[in-house]
C-alpha cells in the first residue's frame, strides 16, 4: 500500500489542475490515477484532428480563479500545453490505474485499483468527468450492426458513405460537418431547433448545410435500428425508415453515479451534493470538473480544482495548528 497526501482520480483537465494547485500550495505526495494510457484521454480519443478546444464555452467566459488559464486552442496544441504543465509541475500521474473502490477507513481513504495497487490518503478528489461513459440510446443496438454504430469518430472515418449523425450539441455538429467532407450526411435531432450548439459551430453547420452533402432532420425521434443487409435501418417517429451505411451517436456523457454513491456521495435532484469547494458529505472526499462545474467547460474545471485545493490547504493548516 502506498501513502499520499491527496489521491486524485482522473488525469483530465480537472485532475491535472488539482495536481498543479496542490504543487503550488506546497502539498507533497499528490498521486493522480488515470485508467487509460493517456492524460486528457477524452480529448485524445473523442476529439478529431484539429478540433477546437474552447476556453469560452457556450458563449460564457469564465474568469480564471487558479493557476491555469488558456485561450482557445486546437486539440494538438492543447494536449501539448497539458504535457508542458505536467512536466513543469512534475505531476505524478499513474496511467492504466483504474480505480474500482474508494472507502473511508477512519480518517483516511483506501483507494483500490484494478491492477491490485492500493493507495491511502486523507483526501481524495474524484475528477473523472462524464464523457468516459457516453450516453447510449434507449433502444437496443443489435449485434449485427454494432460494427456500423459509433460513439466517436474512428481513426479511419468512413468515406463515400451514407451516414447518420444523431445529437444536438457541439460534438454532433462538429462530427456532421467533418464527416460531410467525404460522405452524404444527415444530422438528426429530436427537437425542432438547435439550442445547445455554440455560435461558431452553428455558423459552420449552417454553412455546411448549404452544400449537398449535409442535411438536417429536426423534430423527429428515432424509435429503433435494425440490420438491413450491410446497412443500418433507422426507424423514425412517424413511420419513416431510412437505411444508412453508418450511424454516429453524440448524445453526451453520463455521470458515474453508481461509483460515486458507492463512495458515499449523495444526490439531490440528479446532482451530487457538494459544498462550494466541491467537498461531499464524506469529509475529505471532493469532486472536481464536470461532476460539479459547468459540463464541458475546461475553465470551470480548472476553477473547481482551485476551490478544492483551497479547502484542502485550509484543512491541513488547521490540523497543523491543532497538532
Amino acid at each position: 500500500m502506498e501513502s499520499a497526501e491527496i489521491v486524485v482520480i482522473g488525469a483530465g483537465p480537472a485532475g491535472i489542475a488539482v495536481g498543479v494547485e496542490g504543487a503550488r500550495a506546497g502539498i507533497e505526495r499528490i498521486v493522480i490515477l488515470e485508467k487509460s494510457e493517456y492524460s486528457c484521454d477524452t480529448i485524445v480519443s473523442l476529439y478529431r484532428e484539429g478540433k477546437r478546444v474552447d476556453a469560452v464555452y457556450r458563449n460564457v467566459s469564465v474568469a480564471p480563479q487558479g493557476a491555469l488559464a488558456f485561450e482557445t486552442k486546437t486539440k494538438e496544441s492543447f494536449l501539448a500545453w497539458m504535457e508542458e504543465v505536467i512536466d513543469t509541475y512534475k505531476l505524478d500521474i499513474r496511467n492504466r490505474h483504474e480505480v474500482l473502490d474508494v472507502r473511508k477507513n477512519g480518517d483516511r481513504f483506501l483507494v483500490q485499483c484494478g491492477n491490485q495497487a492500493v493507495f491511502e490518503a486523507p483526501f481524495v478528489v474524484i475528477a473523472i468527468g462524464i464523457f468516459g461513459k457516453p450516453v447510449k440510446p434507449s433502444y437496443p443496438i443489435p449485434r449485427e450492426v454494432r460494427d456500423k454504430v459509433f460513439f466517436s469518430i474512428p481513426e479511419q472515418p468512413p468515406a463515400g458513405k451514407k451516414v447518420l449523425v444523431v445529437g444536438g450539441g457541439d460534438s454532433a455538429a462538429e462530427a456532421a460537418c467533418f464527416l460531410s467532407q467525404s460522405n452524404k450526411v444527415t444530422l438528426s435531432y429530436r427537437r425542432s431547433e438547435f439550442f445547445r450548439i455554440n455560435e461558431p459551430n452553428l455558423c459552420t453547420l449552417n454553412q455546411c448545410c448549404t452544400y449537398e452533402n449535409l442535411e438536417t432532420k429536426l423534430g423527429v425521434d428515432i424509435t429503433g435500428i435494425a440490420p438491413e443487409g450491410e446497412r443500418v435501418r433507422v426507424a423514425y417517429s412517424g413511420g419513416e425508415e431510412v437505411a444508412y451505411d453508418a450511424v454516429f451517436y453524440f448524445l453526451g456523457g453520463s455521470t458515474p453515479r453508481a461509483f460515486l454513491q458507492k463512495a458515499g456521495v449523495t444526490y439531490s435532484k440528479g446532482r451530487p451534493v457538494v459544498d462550494a469547494s466541491g467537498e461531499s458529505g464524506v469529509p475529505g472526499l471532493f469532486l472536481a470538473g464536470d461532476l460539479v462545474a459547468e459540463k464541458g467547460s475546461i475553465m470551470a474545471a480548472f476553477n473547481s480544482a482551485a476551490a478544492v485545493v483551497g479547502k484542502i490547504q485550509r484543512s491541513l493548516s488547521a490540523a497543523s495548528i491543532k497538532a
